[in-house]
């Protein structure tokens, strides 16, 4: 049984059949669409891997920009490249960060994978 009167504007939020739904698609909470629908950002095809210092106090970081993939592949492809390169890093708004100065490594890990590869800044 829902609860929706029409033409009030109101949304479904509990449904006694399929429990919690979703505001964005109206499925169940279980069965949502909405997460996996990322997209995939557009770039010019090549892969940029810098080293930046800035406002870590000195700390290098390697940088990995321009990869075309979806969010969830992309935190795949990080974590293959922090365990590649046996550190530490994160995967936030689609840009790869590894701590420490592992260019070579990354590039490598990156063209065996098929990538165009190009070393940026230096």
């Amino acid at each position: 049984m829902t609860m929706n009167k029409s033409g009030s504007g109101s949304r479904l939020v509990y449904s006694t059949e399929t429990g919690r739904v979703c505001p964005g698609c109206g499925q169940p909470v279980a069965a949502c669409t909405c997460k996996l629908k990322t997209a995939i950002p557009v770039t010019d095809g090549i892969v940029r891997v810098s080293l930046d210092t800035k406002g870590r106090k000195g700390k290098g970081v390697t940088v990995v920009k321009g990869v075309a993939l979806d969010t969830a592949a992309l935190a795949l492809l990080g974590k293959q490249l922090k365990a590649a390169c046996g550190s530490g890093g994160t995967t936030k708004d689609g840009v790869i960060e590894i701590q420490g100065d592992h260019r070579d490594a990354v590039i490598a890990a990156l063209q065996k994978q098929g990538m165009t590869v190009k070393r940026a800044g230096g």
